[in-house]
């Protein structure tokens, strides 16, 4: 009986020591503190200038230019005629980002142009920024 009792307290102790050798002590933490003591800075707005570089990088990955050239007409007018026949302004940007994701039209002939149903809305606007800025006009709004 006295070895069973020995063997149970050293299978004791060395759990003990086994558990608790190499353990770490828990560091206290410090107080919560209150959202009032971080600030979030503001998020930076990119500036119309790399919306356009975005926009070019877009059309270039795209589709484009199969129907559309920089400077020439192809199947549809070409991007500098679009900027020409259209002010810079936000509601430009919009409308044309429309046409590009749903297609359309009548306003250059009648050939239709194609719709582009998988570009996002803000893809579309950078890609429209970047038409109507090859007549080098700056955005207005």
């Amino acid at each position: 009986m006295k070895k069973v009792l020995a063997l149970i307290v050293v299978a004791g102790f060395a759990a003990f020591t086994v558990t608790s050798c190499g353990s770490k002590k828990e560091e206290a933490k410090p107080e919560a503190e209150s959202a009032e003591d971080y600030e979030t800075p503001e998020a930076e707005q990119p500036s119309a200038d790399d919306l356009i570089a975005q926009g070019q990088t877009l059309v270039d990955g795209s589709d484009c230019k199969t129907c559309h050239h920089a400077t020439n007409k192809l199947v549809g007018p070409s991007h500098t005629d679009v900027a020409k026949k259209y002010e810079f302004t936000n509601a430009n940007v919009a409308m044309l980002a429309s046409k590009i994701i749903a297609g359309g039209s009548g306003n250059w002939g009648d050939i239709p142009m194609t719709a582009h149903a998988d570009i996002s809305q803000t893809d579309a606007e950078k890609m429209a920024m970047y038409v109507l800025s090859l007549d080098g006009e700056k955005p207005q709004d």
